[in-house]
């Protein structure tokens, strides 16, 4: 079941990016950016089985974000996609620090705000070092996906969105999936484990981002529905 809930759920989260945009256009995907940066580090500490190897939970929602970022890319310019990439990254240190103040409040007297408690610091204890991991994962690979979506975009005179939406990510996934595992789970997972992690984490990532590729031809249909598509073809050469 751990597969055909994992396909279920990608497909929901990209069909919800689409959804989001379709209503409120660029808003949208900067806000589903926000949302899915605390969710997927919310998910990432719960490890689960996919194809017979060992994943973290998170990485449908993150290689979401690789799909709104491209989405920006492809219909504004690398500019505004990079505002959607640094707004991730204020969300993602506000949630932390907040997370950590909620740990410094006492606790009332009762056994099941105890109960919370401890459930909270469950969470948000390890949440330091993943947020550590996160952030600077996050930003040296969405960084580098929005300059190279933009780069090969260039290169092929703006033909071949399934290409750059696909080499942009594959190079980015793997700076992503690196940075990340080794500052968060260096040392605190098996060795065995860790390296399984490591791999796996990257190529379920690769794999959500083959998905995302008919759904990005998707949202540039939308775009030209919604009449953006004449300012979306003049970004090709925007810094």
């Amino acid at each position: 079941m751990n597969e055909l809930l994992w396909l279920l759920f990608a497909l929901a989260s990209l069909g919800l990016v689409l959804l989001v945009f379709r209503l409120y256009g660029r808003e949208g995907l900067m806000a589903f950016i926000a949302a899915a940066i605390i969710l997927c580090n919310l998910q990432v500490i719960k490890l689960t089985t996919l194809f017979g190897v060992t994943v973290t939970l998170g990485n449908i929602l993150y290689g979401a974000i690789f799909f709104c970022t491209d989405l920006l890319n492809e219909l504004y310019g690398p500019r505004t996609a990079r505002r959607g990439v640094m707004l991730g990254f204020i969300v993602m240190i506000f949630f932390t620090l907040a997370s950590q103040l909620a740990l410094v409040f006492s606790v009332a007297p009762d056994p099941w705000a105890e109960e919370v408690q401890g459930a909270m610091e469950t969470i948000y204890g390890f949440m330091p070092r993943l947020a550590a991991a996160s952030l600077a994962a996050y930003l040296l690979s969405q960084l580098h996906d929005v300059w190279a979506f933009a780069w090969w975009r260039r290169k092929t005179d703006g033909r071949m969105l399934w290409l750059r939406n696909n080499l942009s990510t594959a190079v980015s996934q793997l700076i992503d999936s690196a940075v990340f595992c080794f500052i968060a789970f260096a040392g605190v997972v098996e060795r065995e484990h860790f390296l399984q992690i490591l791999v796996t984490t990257y190529v379920i990532k690769v794999l959500v981002a083959l998905l995302d590729t008919p759904f990005i031809y998707m949202g540039r249909a939308i775009a030209r529905r919604r009449g953006e598509a004449p300012a979306a073809d003049q970004v090709v050469m925007q810094p």
